[in-house]
């Protein structure tokens, strides 16, 4: 992972780099030294759930690879415009009842960066994605009710 230096002050651009690089290639080993990226009082929020304190996010990190077999993200575009970045994925697992069948959601996060000391990290961590089309269908017999709803309200 490329670090700041103390010769080599620390910038929201690298902030950013490293990010996408954990995301990249994020382990379970991984989610202990989220403090690396994170601000001690990070904000985060996606559809399930809303949460303050590096505590809190690594204990949902923690409960993704608890919950889900093979968990992984591949960041597909990362923009940024000083602390505000943002940054589309595809997010793949398979369910620990189907191991054999993989998922993918497709969404994006907004990052805010703040400077700490000597370093950047993550102040704000916002996950948008569309819980219905890119969960919800998918599922075996919720995916036939979604389905039909949206056949629904679409005539």
């Amino acid at each position: 992972m490329p670090q700041a230096t103390p010769n080599t002050p620390d910038t929201p651009e690298a902030a950013l780099q490293r990010i996408v690089q954990l995301f990249n290639q994020l382990q379970p080993s991984d989610v202990a030294r989220l403090d690396q990226f994170y601000c001690p009082d990070a904000h985060f929020k996606d559809p399930f759930n809303e949460v303050q304190g590096l505590s809190e996010v690594q204990r949902i990190f923690d409960h993704m690879y608890v919950a889900l077999h093979a968990p992984r993200f591949v960041v597909t575009q990362a923009v940024q415009q000083g602390e505000h970045a943002f940054v589309t994925w595809d997010f793949l697992f398979a369910l620990r009842s189907q191991p054999n069948t993989l998922f993918t959601v497709r969404g994006a996060t907004h990052f805010v960066l703040r400077q700490e000391q000597d370093r950047w990290c993550v102040a704000v961590h916002r996950d948008y994605w569309d819980v219905a089309e890119e969960l919800y269908e998918k599922l075996p017999v919720l995916g036939s009710l979604m389905r039909w709803l949206k056949r629904r309200v679409n005539s």
